[in-house]
C-alpha cells in the first residue's frame, strides 16, 4: 500500500478524532497550546501514553518526540527493522496532520526515526 495513501486514511482518522473534542477544546489561542494539547490529551487517547517533548523554533516549526512510540516497540529488537520504522509513522503524520486541520490550522507533517523506538513528528505550520 502506498504511503501516501496511509498517510491520507490517518489525515481522516485525525480529523475524526478532531470533530469529536469537546468543544472548549476548539477555543485554543495560540498554535503552541494546540501542539501541547496534541502532545498530552490527543495522544494520549490514540496511544494511552503522552509525548515526551515538544519543541519550537517559534518560528512556525515543531518537533515532538516520542521515545517510545507504540508502534515501533516491537521492531526495537533489531537494527534490521530500522529502514522500515517510515513505513509504519505515514498514518500518524496524517491523523497529527487531521487532527491540526480540523482545529483551523494547516500543516506539513514528516516524521524520522534514528534510533528505535524513538521517532520524531516534525510539524510546520503552512501561513495563509
Amino acid at each position: 500500500m502506498s504511503l501516501s495513501v496511509l498517510e491520507g486514511m490517518g489525515f481522516r482518522v485525525g480529523q475524526a478524532l478532531g470533530e469529536r473534542l469537546p468543544q472548549e477544546t476548539l477555543a485554543f489561542r495560540e498554535e503552541l497550546d494546540i501542539l501541547k494539547f496534541l502532545c498530552k490529551d490527543l495522544w494520549v487517547a490514540v496511544f494511552q501514553k503522552q509525548m515526551d517533548s515538544l519543541r519550537t523554533n517559534h518560528q512556525g516549526t515543531y518537533v515532538l518526540q516520542d521515545n517510545s512510540f507504540p508502534l515501533l516497540i516491537r521492531m526495537a529488537a533489531g537494527l534490521q527493522y530500522l529502514e522500515e520504522a517510515p513505513k509504519f509513522l505515514a498514518f500518524t503524520c496524517g491523523l497529527l496532520r487531521g487532527a491540526l486541520s480540523t482545529l483551523g490550522i494547516k500543516s506539513l507533517v514528516t516524521a524520522s526515526v534514528a534510533s528505535l523506538p524513538t521517532c520524531k513528528f516534525q510539524v510546520v505550520i503552512q501561513k495563509t
